[in-house]
């Protein structure tokens, strides 16, 4: 069975300020996700599912469909407030979704089978889609999981602080924590964290993830039974969020594996409009090595 990727797309794109899951950085005006779903259709993955708003909707289906309909099955999912909250009422003052793993929550009902998780706005090259499809095929199960490791300080932006799932590795090169830390940013050679943790600095070393995940159907019951503890603690905070690194970190406290996989493949995303240029660069360059056709859909052949 091949596996299925499921695209995160229903961030609100605050600090961006505008709809970046559907802005043209490509020669021809391709999107991000495209050279994704290009990565992913060449690896072997055979759906993919959108998480998106469902006021989006008519936007992502004019730009996903004409270009992927004959080449991957493709189907939609909506990531709502009220969407698994198990009776429990949403305060006024909340403006937005639950987080990245509600976003992944919202997938339940359309995938049995293995599956990555990927951001919409996020560039993870091809190597990253090869080794997600291998392990997806050969090594996921109930009780083992991955994700795709970038190097931190190869992700921090320019342009303004970012969010990061910070992982701690053991010998085996497997994940033994992970922590979601916010405003992330590089200040006279070090990494510093403006958050309520510790430490403030991490090392220039450390491995970070990129919300690409590569997860067993399983993961669906277990976030379910762990977002409904979430909201017990936190429906009342209109700023709390249930980030996948959460689950992540209690799957291994309970005994799961999460193998890191390394890739040699580069990241590059647009957190800022000031990232943007710097993006469409590093695809123009990508294209020039011959990574990727100039139009990125008029040779590929399923």
């Amino acid at each position: 069975m091949q596996p299925t990727l499921l695209i995160l797309a229903a961030g609100m794109a605050s600090r961006y300020g505008s709809m970046k899951q559907t802005e043209g950085f490509g020669p021809n005006d391709e999107t991000i996700m495209e050279y994704s779903l290009y990565d992913a259709i060449r690896a072997g993955y055979g759906k993919a599912v959108f998480v998106i708003r469902r006021e989006f909707a008519d936007d992502f289906k004019k730009i996903i469909e004409p270009k992927f309909k004959d080449k991957i099955a493709i189907e939609y999912v909506f990531q709502e407030m009220n969407s698994f909250i198990n009776g429990f009422k949403v305060p006024k003052e909340r403006q937005k979704p639950w987080g990245t793993a509600h976003a992944v929550l919202c997938g339940k009902e359309v995938i049995n089978e293995p599956f990555a998780v990927i951001n919409a706005d996020d560039f993870y090259g091809k190597d990253a889609f090869e080794k997600s499809r291998k392990f997806l095929a050969e090594e996921c199960d109930e009780n083992t999981y991955a994700i795709i490791g970038y190097d931190l300080l190869k992700t921090l932006s320019q342009n303004g602080t970012v969010n990061r799932g910070v992982c701690k590795v053991d010998n085996s090169g497997n994940l033994t924590s992970i922590t979601e830390r916010l405003n992330i940013a590089l200040k006279d050679g070090k990494i510093v964290c403006d958050d309520d943790k510790e430490p403030k600095e991490l090392p220039l070393t450390m491995s970070a993830s990129m919300n690409f995940w590569c997860f067993h159907p399983s993961v669906f019951p277990f976030s379910e039974k762990m977002f409904h503890k979430f909201l017990q603690e936190n429906i009342n905070k209109p700023k709390a969020e249930f980030f996948i690194p959460i689950v992540a970190d209690q799957f291994i406290r309970e005994g799961g594996t999460i193998r890191v996989i390394t890739t040699s493949a580069p990241w590059f995303g647009v957190t800022y409009k000031g990232d943007a240029p710097e993006v469409r660069k590093s695809l123009n360059e990508l294209v020039k090595k011959g990574e990727y056709p100039e139009s990125l859909w008029s040779r590929m052949k399923i």
